[in-house]
């Protein structure tokens, strides 16, 4: 899960909203972990058993999403369109659509300074500084302490808790979000156009 600061707001915030996330993702029986995206904001991460397909998971990660908005609405948004996410933190539901990139774990960023998408511990969140983490002190950093996604695997949960939140949402009216401007358009999908250009339209 991708928390992405909107303009305005900057990497404390999607500080102050991952263990938030990391809770809601415990509820609902996974082991989260957490990296810095080498740019402004953090990518939450937990293991799952193979065994759903990609809207599941996109359905998956909407429902903690919405989750995560309800308990922190000044704060996070899952608002698609950028003209209603305001100062906040988006969480982009979908990089786990089908065929989406997110910078993986260890990867160097395009950027100055040559930063690293780094894994950290939850204890770290609290004071680490993501450009401290460069092609040249993270080998020092792992050779000093190791990999904090060591083992992830063995920690494989699944998704039957967030889907129960997704049904229970679908039932309260609260449904699908727009997908990726390049996707076809998907089962129950809401109309692809921004809600300002939908009114002018209407009007």
């Amino acid at each position: 899960m991708d928390l992405d600061p909107q303009p305005g707001v900057g990497f404390a915030d999607a500080v102050r909203a991952a263990p938030v996330l990391k809770g809601i993702l415990e509820e609902a029986g996974l082991t989260p972990y957490v990296k810095t995206s080498g740019n402004r904001g953090l990518h939450v991460y937990a293991p799952i058993e193979p065994v759903r397909d990609f809207i599941d998971v996109r359905h998956a990660v909407i429902a903690a999403a919405r989750e995560l908005e309800r308990r922190m609405p000044g704060e996070v948004t899952t608002a698609w369109w950028k003209e209603e996410r305001g100062e906040r933190v988006f969480v982009d539901f979908n990089q786990t659509a089908r065929d989406r990139t997110i910078a993986g774990a260890y990867s160097p960023r395009a950027r100055p300074g040559a930063v690293v998408s780094t894994p950290i511990t939850w204890d770290e969140l609290d004071g680490v500084d993501p450009t401290a983490f460069t092609v040249r002190s993270v080998p020092d950093r792992l050779r000093a302490h190791g990999d904090p996604w060591r083992g992830m695997a063995e920690h494989r949960g699944t998704l039957d808790v967030l889907l129960g939140w997704w049904e229970r949402d679908l039932a309260a009216g609260i449904g699908e979000l727009p997908y990726p401007p390049e996707y076809p358009k998907m089962p129950g999908e809401p109309p692809r156009v921004q809600p300002s250009r939908a009114r002018k339209s209407a009007e």
